[in-house]
């Protein structure tokens, strides 16, 4: 009896396994250089990983599509463009972007896709050669907080002053939740000065994430590696987002790197996908 007993428990546990080892993951930074055909060479990239995503959050940036200062018709069509993509591919969450030196006409659009259902505006002072300290930038990110949409900047610190500009601005616009793309690259460590943030009154309102793409990459396996750590439940395990930077990082790439950080289970569970459902809203 006892060994039949532990026979089935023996059973039960290997008919179990492969639904614990499915790990529901979103990827919230994934770029789309060539559109469609971007789309079917991240997925390729998957299946022979035998990697399986619930969802991806696609931008242009990077491509010939980024979005410009004074062509706002050419910023619709591809805003309209990602958008119809979204349509033909379940789990795709388009992140839509405008130029914040647009002005009114850059609201405009941004108001627009909003009522299209947009979710997370993209916008990058390097590529779109902006001052993330212009006035027009917190004007754009509070009228996007207003809305309900999400706003992701990079934040790779390949500009000087990058995360103390970013802070400011996630400080001036407190009802707008903020992604902060790369965790500030090799100056990651700047954001160990949250806790320090929380401590003061009526300052800091959490409004602050971050996806970790391409920083993790380099920091796993490194002499940072436990910096980075650190940093991360610094900055708060609940505002950090699973990222691959597709196409230039891959996801298998990505998630072999985040495996080798020593956090727990619990963790990287919000990490690949619990805290994107939260923030974005998923199903």
């Amino acid at each position: 009896m006892k060994k039949t007993a532990l026979l089935w428990a023996a059973m039960l546990a290997l008919a179990l396994e492969p639904a614990f080892g499915q790990e529901k993951i979103f990827d919230s930074h994934v770029h789309l250089w060539h559109g469609e055909a971007s789309i079917r060479e991240y997925e390729a990239q998957l299946k022979a990983a035998n990697i399986s995503v619930a969802g991806f959050g696609a931008m242009w940036f990077g491509g010939p599509n980024q979005a410009l200062a004074g062509k706002i018709e050419q910023t619709r069509a591809n805003n309209d463009a990602l958008i119809a993509l979204a349509g033909k591919h379940p789990g795709m969450l388009p992140i839509v972007t405008v130029h914040p030196y647009d002005g009114e006409a850059a609201i405009i659009e941004l108001e627009r896709l909003a009522a299209r259902g947009a979710k997370v505006l993209k916008i990058h002072p390097h590529t779109q050669k902006f001052d993330a300290a212009d006035a027009r930038v917190l004007t754009l990110v509070k009228r996007a907080g207003a809305l309900g949409i999400v706003v992701m900047m990079d934040n790779a610190n390949i500009l000087p002053g990058d995360s103390e500009k970013l802070f400011n601005l996630a400080l001036n616009a407190p009802k707008t939740k903020f992604i902060f793309a790369h965790m500030g690259g090799l100056n990651f460590r700047f954001w160990n000065i949250l806790p320090l943030a929380r401590t003061a009154q009526n300052l800091f309102g959490e409004n602050i994430y971050f996806d970790i793409s391409g920083t993790v990459v380099i920091a796993a396996g490194s002499p940072i590696q436990d910096e980075f750590v650190w940093t991360m439940r610094n900055a708060g395990i609940d505002h950090l987002l699973l990222g691959s930077d597709f196409q230039q990082l891959s996801l298998p790439q990505t998630l072999a790197a985040f495996n080798r950080l020593g956090l727990t289970e619990e963790e990287k569970a919000k990490i690949r996908y619990g805290n994107a459902q939260k923030l974005f809203g998923l199903k």
